[in-house]
């Protein structure tokens, strides 16, 4: 009786989570780890770093497309709601797409949101709540300091091989922050500004 009570327990043990485990760090943020993928070491650095911006960037307007969502009023708010919701899922996409090309370069991305914070050259906006025509403008700002960056970047990788960023950043990146940043500017056509 006293074995199956000790089987028992075994079984138990082997199953149960192993909580509170700490390790070394197995690959630095900066570096790359050499993958069989055709590029050069130095071309994947050169990519990762570049794509790394293009991530804290695409993060940082993913959330904020949340925040206003979230925070939006007004007579257009059923519209924009929903219209902020449907393209934080895409820029939500596109940080997936962003993040695997990184790591199938051999890189780490950035990952947590403190280290978003100092990487994105995206301005944080305030806290409270703004108006509708005032996150409109944000949004558009944000969309067209990315598209700026896609364009620049893509041409840097290209010039470097990097065929797949390049793909990436013309087809994925530059063209859904285009059209969502089309999608934007047409509800500021002949709008009032706001009283500063």
């Amino acid at each position: 009786m006293s074995k199956t009570h000790t089987d028992s327990r075994s079984a138990s043990d082997s199953v149960a989570p192993h909580l509170n485990q700490h390790g070394v760090v197995t690959q630095e943020y900066g570096t790359i780890v050499k993958l069989p993928n055709g590029l050069s070491e130095s071309v994947c650095t050169k990519s990762v770093a570049l794509l790394n911006q293009t991530l804290a960037d695409t993060m940082t307007l993913r959330d904020l497309y949340k925040k206003h969502h979230w925070q939006v009023v007004g007579p257009t708010f059923d519209q924009l709601h929903l219209l902020f919701d449907k393209h934080y899922e895409a820029q939500a996409e596109l940080v997936d797409l962003v993040a695997e090309r990184i790591q199938v370069l051999g890189g780490v991305t950035l990952a947590m949101a403190a280290d978003v914070a100092e990487t994105t050259r995206i301005p944080r906006p305030p806290r409270g709540r703004e108006p509708a025509l005032v996150q409109l403008s944000r949004l558009a700002e944000a969309h067209e300091m990315i598209i700026i960056a896609a364009r620049k970047n893509a041409e840097i990788v290209a010039d470097t091989g990097d065929s797949g960023t390049n793909d990436l950043l013309v087809s994925d990146v530059l063209r859904t922050n285009e059209l969502q940043a089309w999608f934007l500017t047409e509800h500021l056509v002949a709008a009032t500004p706001v009283a500063t």
